[in-house]
Formats: structure tokens, sequence, C-alpha cells
């Protein structure tokens, strides 16, 4: 029988430090979603009832039978109207759906990024896109990954200022929207040190880290910055080289030509835009998490780029992904513990058994 891994009150000691058997059981409910009865516990500290699907990540959810099939359409490029479509949803219902499942997803991504050991080599790129519309509001993606295993480190958009061809008509579009909002602000530096910040806490003090960037000026002192105590092989290839195998940066641009492929919020001229960078943010943890713990690396392969790196034991199937809610870091239940056999594994236990073994 299902084990809870501690009291989900936060105010309950057993919530920190959960001592043997701080709960009891406390019978059971039937739902019309789930095939057996739900059991319930009570916490002998704080008398709190709580169910086994307290600590599911479909908690309260309606259709909890769908949220995989929207996850993988999601991961496939299909936007949320003709999601919602295929799934016989609500526009809204189905808009809710994905952000939550995007905040799911990037919650257990913070979570299983262990640690890199050093002499590992890093890609860093920028993809560029927009919100609403393209000749006023654009945006700077910036992407890092592990180079050999193509696990996607971190990424996420800031704001950049309109640039290129300026027409009449575009001159016209961007002081109306500079009179509305005011003028934009270029962010691109700060989304770029916190891109490297989440590289460098996998990294220990002292480590090695090999660098692969194009020519852009602020990357050097960005780094220094961002990867202060270790120290940085930096190698820059220019932006104009020909995009073959050939590239030294072909891993990333490979990476951000997938990311464009299944994400159709970053096609260039798609009506599958975001209206609004937090969930373009979202959206992209959907394929974060979908390109590092269920896809193969590449299709002659068997695993995926988190078990490649050693954060998983095997490939995560999509009912696993969406299964424990993560909320609580390195002592959530990692993915694959399964809820009739006691107490599962945390996800911090996962991590040093997997990292030991690599």
């Amino acid at each position: 029988m299902f084990q809870p891994p501690h009291c989900p009150n936060r105010a309950c000691p057993a919530h920190a430090a959960p001592p043997p058997r701080f709960c009891a059981g406390h019978g059971s409910y039937e739902a019309k979603c789930r095939p057996r009865p739900v059991p319930r516990f009570r916490c002998k500290s704080c008398g709190r009832t709580f169910s086994r699907q307290t600590f599911r990540a479909d908690f309260r959810d309606h259709r909890p039978s769908l949220n995989g099939e929207l996850f993988l359409l999601l991961a496939s490029g299909v936007g949320l109207r003709q999601s919602a479509r295929n799934l016989g949803l609500s526009r809204r219902c189905t808009e809710l759906k994905a952000r939550k499942i995007g905040r799911h997803a990037r919650r257990l991504h913070a979570n299983y990024c262990g640690e890199l050991p050093s002499g590992t080599w890093l890609q860093l790129d920028e993809l560029e896109t927009y919100e609403t519309w393209r000749n006023t509001r654009p945006l700077t993606v910036p992407v890092l990954i592990a180079t050999e295993s193509r696990f996607v480190i971190w990424a996420e958009s800031a704001p950049i200022r309109p640039r290129g061809k300026m027409t009449e008509k575009r001159k016209r579009a961007i002081a109306a929207e500079e009179l509305r909002f005011g003028p934009r602000k270029d962010l691109s530096r700060q989304s770029l040190l916190r891109t490297l910040g989440r590289g460098a806490c996998m990294f220990t003090e002292g480590s090695i880290v090999f660098f692969d960037t194009d020519e852009k000026l602020v990357y050097p002192e960005l780094l220094g910055t961002a990867f202060a105590g270790r120290r940085v092989l930096h190698r820059t290839t220019s932006s104009k080289r020909e995009r073959t195998v050939n590239n030294p940066l072909f891993p990333i641009n490979h990476t951000e030509a997938i990311a464009r492929d299944l994400m159709g919020r970053l096609r260039r001229e798609s009506w599958l835009v975001s209206k609004q960078r937090r969930w373009l943010d979202v959206a992209l943890h959907v394929f974060i998490t979908y390109r590092n713990y269920v896809r193969k690396r590449f299709n002659g392969d068997e695993a995926s780029p988190a078990e490649l790196q050693g954060f998983v034991p095997r490939r995560m199937t999509v009912g696993e992904l969406l299964g424990w809610r993560q909320e609580e870091g390195g002592r959530s239940l990692h993915a694959f513990a399964r809820g009739d056999a006691g107490r599962g594994e945390t996800v911090a236990e996962l991590l040093a058994r997997c990292q030991a073994a690599a």
C-alpha cells in the first residue's frame, strides 16, 4: 500500500522531518476517473486528512486521462485550438491544462538537474522570436545545452528592442507601441546571466568547463561573471559559417531547429505565436522535458539525453513524467516511484544513486 513521504501541511512538524508511521489510514474514496479506490490518510501530528491523490500532479484535474495526450500534442507542434478540437475540450480548459503541465515540467526539470562532471562541453546560442507582433515586440531565447548528450539545461525568453529594416509603416507601429507601453526594454543580458547561472550551478567549485558560442562580444564577460570559481575555456565560431555537421555549433543549431519544429510558438510567421512572453516560457519547459526525458537523443539511440547524462536510470514515459508532484524539490517522489509499493524513493535519492552508478 502507498505510504505518504510526508505530511502535505507545511506548518506540520511531519512535513519537514516526518517520523516513521506519522500517519494512519483513513478510509478511501471512489473517483469516476480512477479504476480503483483512492486511499486516504490522517496525520497523527496535525490531524489533517489527505489522500494519495494529494501527491499527484493531476490533483483536482478534470479529465486527467487527457493530460498525457495533451502533453504529446503540445510537444509535437500542435497549437492549443487544434489540441482542444482533437481532445474534445474547450479552448480555455486546454489553455489552463497546458499551463499547469508546463509549470509541473519546469519544476521536474529543475529537480532532475544533477551535477555535471568537470570537463563537460557546453554550448550557448540565442534564437529570436516575438510576442503578439513581429515588427514591434521581438524576443530573444538563450538556449544552453550539454554538447555530447544534447541535454537542454535551460531556455527562457527576454524582450529586445526592434531592429532590422525600418520601413515607414514599421516606424509608425513602433511609435504607437511606445506611446502605449513605453520604450521597449532590452533584457537579453539579464536573461543570458540567468541561463548561464543555471549551468554554473551544475558544476562544483574548481571545475573546468569548455564552452562553444558564436562571436557575440558580450559572451566572454558574462561567462566570467556566471562561472566565477570555475575555469572556463571558451571557443568561438563565426555565425556566418555554413551550418553543416562540420560546424562546431551544429549541436546547438540542431537543438534550436528541433525546438522550432516541435513548438508552434517558435515558428516564423506563425499564428500560434504567444500573445504574452510568460506563456512562451511555460511552453518552453514542455519542450525541454520532452526532449530531455522522453525522446531519444538521436533516432538510432535508445537513451534519452537525461539518461546519457546520468540523471535518470532510463527514459521516462509520458505517464511517469506527469505523475508525482514536484513542489518539494529533492524531497519529491521521483517519476519512477510506484504508488502501490510502500514509500517511494525521492528525487534526491534517485539522483545520488544514478550519478554514483555513472
